[in-house]
């Protein structure tokens, strides 16, 4: 009888502790966007990136907690886009331009760059060139296209030809400015 009652204590206690170490659910807090300095270059041109107006753009990967910085969203999305990245594991931040200047982006403005709206092929320039203006609200964002024009994208409709699209009509703008100056 006295096994009997220990055993039953034991499994009790064992039930106990088993309803008791139901696994925690793990929350991975991401990391914060990281200030950009004076010497900082580009991930990937290696431009000086405080230098060159508009917004831009990091990325941390969470595996390394490695922080690689761009001059421009341009940029950042050239090397997020490239399929190595794209299926990594990372954080990306960009300014919200209707909350800073942009001549001079304030890294009190960076946002997260998978829950902001980009203006692609505006008239506004950065680093790079043209370059997508990013904002935390579409409604920023609108505001943004109808004044310097472009078209409003989230994030995820990002592709590579929103990149080399700016850069086909930069190149056919200089071509017709270099035939007006042959005649």
């Amino acid at each position: 009888m006295r096994i009997v009652k220990t055993l039953s204590v034991a499994v009790m206690f064992a039930v106990l502790l088993a309803g008791c170490s139901d696994p925690e659910e793990q929350v991975t807090e991401k990391p914060g966007p990281v200030h950009f300095e004076s010497g900082d270059e580009c991930h990937v041109c290696g431009m000086a990136i405080t230098r060159f107006p508009g917004p831009k753009g990091e990325a941390i990967t969470a595996r390394e907690e490695k922080v690689n910085k761009f001059c421009s969203t341009r940029d950042m999305f050239s090397w997020a886009l490239q399929p190595e990245n794209a299926k990594r594991d990372h954080t990306l931040y960009v300014h919200d331009m209707a909350q800073t200047d942009w001549e001079h982006p304030d890294d009190t403005a960076l946002i997260d760059a998978r829950e902001a709206f980009f203006v692609v092929g505006s008239e506004r320039t950065g680093a790079m060139g043209p370059t997508l203006a990013s904002f935390a609200s579409e409604e920023s964002a609108n505001d943004f296209a109808d004044e310097f024009g472009g078209e409003v994208v989230q994030f995820n409709d990002v592709t590579m030809d929103h990149l080399t699209q700016d850069r086909s009509q930069e190149m056919s703008h200089q071509n017709m400015d270099m035939d007006e100056h042959e005649h």
